[in-house]
């Protein structure tokens, strides 16, 4: 997971369940549609101290604008309505704004485009599962809040015989500008290197795609966040499996403008507070992703 790359992370949203709900029925299988995660959500109060901290210009309407690529259950992901961003990412940063005085409004965006927006100011935060490498740091201001590490996932019974450590010669699907990429291309050369054959690494631009394909059987594996592979399975209806263990966890980070230092350090603190008061740990244990939490979030660590 801690790559150079600019990529993260990946999901099953409404629009990507509509996908692999095709994806299911193709194969003779019905996907179920109940959220893990449903209920409402977690309450945070305002913190008068945090909240003095925030610049004037972020606190001047009572909101933060926040891009997110919401194709990533069950960070961030549309609920069935098709719009309303919903996912353990959006409960937790909402609660970090509450803290703050400030109301959360999601805006989807696509993954790659999200550190940028919140450089021109098109976005004032960025919560999209980011991975935090020395890229990224580099870009922006990061605030950890997560760990996790990249899981496979493959079709129930791995027909393909997939394997970690050789998968050469096999169909790979993982979603474009993620930290899977750069890994499964390492993988691939690692293969060809030996006089084995190239693994064809199918990049996608939603995770939503990506598993479809490994469910439809056009793509043998996938790679993606351990939470992610992990929702994938509970809601393939017994179509996929976890192969394997994660591995290389790394801390994922709220992404904040680089310039804007004093807000990067009302969020760390808003942050750590959430953790404290308890809401923090219901809202990952409401999402089943407890084994993911951290105990002291800092600044670009």
């Amino acid at each position: 997971m801690f790559h150079p790359n600019p990529g993260r992370r990946a999901a099953l949203g409404v629009a990507g369940a509509a996908v692999l709900l095709l994806s299911l029925a193709a194969c003779g299988e019905e996907e179920s549609t109940d959220q893990p995660g449903g209920g409402p959500s977690v309450a945070s109060s305002v913190d008068a101290a945090l909240a003095a901290k925030v610049p004037d210009a972020i606190k001047s309407d009572g909101k933060i604008v926040v891009g997110t690529d919401s194709t990533y259950a069950p960070a961030e992901f549309l609920d069935n309505d098709g719009k309303t961003v919903i996912g353990f990412d959006v409960e937790l940063f909402t609660a970090v704004a509450a803290k703050l005085g400030l109301k959360a409004e999601f805006v989807s965006a696509p993954f790659g485009d999200i550190i940028n927006g919140v450089n021109s100011g098109k976005y004032e935060a960025g919560v999209s599962s980011f991975t935090i490498n020395d890229e990224r740091k580099g870009q922006a201001n990061m605030v950890s809040y997560f760990q996790v590490g990249t899981q496979w996932v493959t079709k129930k019974g791995n027909p393909a015989g997939i394997a970690l450590d050789n998968a050469c010669g096999k169909k790979i699907a993982v979603q474009k500008d993620t930290v899977q990429v750069e890994d499964i291309q390492k993988r691939s050369k690692a293969c060809t290197d030996a006089g084995k054959p190239a693994i064809t690494v199918d990049q996608f631009p939603g995770q939503d795609a990506a598993t479809a394909a490994v469910v439809s059987g056009k793509d043998d594996a996938m790679l993606a966040d351990y939470p992610v592979g992990v929702y994938a399975v509970t809601q393939s209806n017994d179509a996929l499996e976890l192969l394997d263990k994660q591995y290389e966890a790394a801390p994922y980070g709220y992404v904040l403008a680089k310039e804007q230092t004093q807000l990067a350090e009302a969020v760390r603190d808003a942050t750590k507070a959430v953790i404290a008061d308890g809401s923090y740990k219901q809202v990952l244990d409401k999402w089943k992703v407890g084994d993911g939490a951290i105990t002291d979030p800092a600044i670009n660590p």
